[in-house]
């Protein structure tokens, strides 16, 4: 089996978001998807071992931000590759609360939904909300998770559906937190000592030479 064929499919990038005991909290997912008009119902798939799981069980709700392909691509690494257990994913990213729900103000629209099902799978739970409130919030297109991965050149969570081990990189500085390999045309060694990681906003001094 090739695992790069599912990559044909369609996906976005998006920040799934819900209440922790009153603390926001969330996790980059790139499965979100309308599939009923009346009532208006999404779908959204989250990994297990995501802390925002078992706050959108215990909460009952959830919140979809999508981002755009304006959309500062360090949201994603903060929401991607930390964990909101122990980390306070919105304290340096801007947030409001809309229609009762924590939502990132940098994207083009967001979902409110309240949860009415779940599905389990080995690794994910697939949640069905009943959408309780949106807003298209910006003219500026969707990010698809082609455009992150071609043009952000990002890489994935291993929690991630999509998920594929990353190739060989020797030679290369990597970031050790979200796995970017640094391309760049300036060699990294002479990148100035405040230079962070474009994907998760780590500095310069978590990357490693493989």
């Amino acid at each position: 089996m090739d695992p790069r064929a599912f990559h044909a499919l369609s996906y976005g990038v998006y920040i799934l978001s819900a209440w922790d005991n009153g603390r926001p909290t969330g996790c980059t997912v790139n499965c979100a998807v309308q599939i009923t008009s009346s009532p208006a119902t999404v779908m959204v798939s989250v990994n297990k071992d995501n802390y925002t799981n078992k706050c959108i069980a215990d909460c009952g709700h959830f919140a979809v931000s999508v981002l755009s392909e304006n959309s500062d691509p360090s949201i994603i690494g903060t929401f991607g590759f930390r964990s909101g257990r122990d980390t306070d994913k919105f304290k340096d990213i801007p947030w409001q609360v809309r229609d009762k729900l924590p939502v990132v103000s940098d994207s083009c629209a967001y979902i409110a939904c309240r949860v009415t099902g779940s599905m389990d799978t080995s690794t994910h739970t697939v949640f069905l909300g009943e959408v309780i409130g949106a807003e298209k919030t910006s003219d500026n297109p969707p990010m698809t998770y082609a455009y992150y991965h071609n043009v952000i050149k990002g890489k994935t969570a291993k929690n991630a559906p999509t998920y594929i081990a990353q190739e060989d990189t020797a030679g290369k500085y990597v970031c050790s937190v979200c796995g970017y390999e640094y391309n760049g045309n300036i060699p990294f060694e002479e990148l100035p000592q405040d230079w962070r990681c474009p994907v998760c906003g780590q500095p310069k001094s978590v990357f490693k030479k493989k």
